[in-house]
């Protein structure tokens, strides 16, 4: 399928999609929601892309953050379809992709930016990153699960801190609260999810789908992430994955998974 704001290409089990937009610093608008959101999808149903990486065009900015003038003029009623829609299209797909998502954070990561970052299963970043959302500046809060993911990610006190300031905080610092896993420079930033990539498909994918489900479990009000568990950790032992490494582990020999 061809798109107007990303890129996607595939390379067998691996799959970067790219938002590009350098002029709006990859801004998103309503047609860029739109096209992830259709790209996710079809990326979610391919029975051989195994590991997504997200990333920005450039090397100024991951994205910058909501096309304002899309809903400067917005009603109430208006504003609340917006975030909700947002969220049902797109934060919260990626967020419970059954495919690990890996953001490379190449630059600004401001807004629904972060907030994108924060909606995949975990992020790196590149020296030059800066991350923020800094929403209450135009009079208006996060409305893309920026103030829920912030603050599991970082805690209570300093997601308060960070929206209510409006403030950018640069890669090392997004490294020492937990908000990035690993901090390279530009060049590395691509080839560093790769590797990370690499070590993941190493791996089951059916039982990388199931740990998704649990852990995110733990964070979905009135959901018992234990249970979830469980549920999930029996579901391992009807695989093929799950037989093939045991008995790889037991005739110790690397496993051969057959992803099913």
């Amino acid at each position: 399928m061809s798109f107007n704001n990303i890129l996607v290409d595939k390379n067998d089990a691996l799959a970067q999609i790219t938002i590009n937009r350098p002029k709006k610093l990859n801004a998103l608008n309503k047609e860029t929601i739109t096209e992830l959101s259709t790209a996710f999808t079809d990326l979610e149903n391919d029975e051989v892309v195994r590991v997504i990486i997200l990333t920005g065009s450039g090397e100024k900015a991951f994205v910058a953050g909501a096309d304002i003038s899309e809903f400067a003029n917005f009603s109430v009623e208006e504003g609340g379809v917006l975030a909700r829609k947002g969220q049902e299209m797109l934060f919260d797909l990626v967020e419970n992709l059954s495919k690990p998502v890996i953001a490379a954070v190449n630059g600004f990561a401001l807004g629904g930016g972060l907030e994108l970052a924060m909606s995949c299963h975990f992020r790196i970043a590149s020296d030059n990153a800066k991350m923020g959302l800094p929403e209450v500046s135009l009079g208006v809060i996060p409305g893309y699960g920026g103030t829920q993911r912030l603050s599991q990610l970082v805690g209570k006190g300093k997601a308060m801190e960070l929206v209510m300031t409006a403030g950018m905080i640069p890669a090392d610092e997004a490294l020492s609260l937990g908000l990035v896993n690993h901090v390279t420079t530009q060049e590395e930033l691509v080839p560093l999810a790769n590797k990370l990539a690499s070590k993941i498909m190493r791996n089951s994918s059916v039982a990388i789908s199931g740990a998704i489900k649990a852990i995110n479990a733990n964070y979905k009000e009135g959901v018992n992430g234990y249970d979830v568990e469980i549920e999930e950790f029996g579901n391992c032992f009807g695989t093929e994955d799950f037989k093939e490494g045991t008995t790889a582990f037991l005739e110790k020999r690397k496993p051969n998974f057959p992803n099913r």
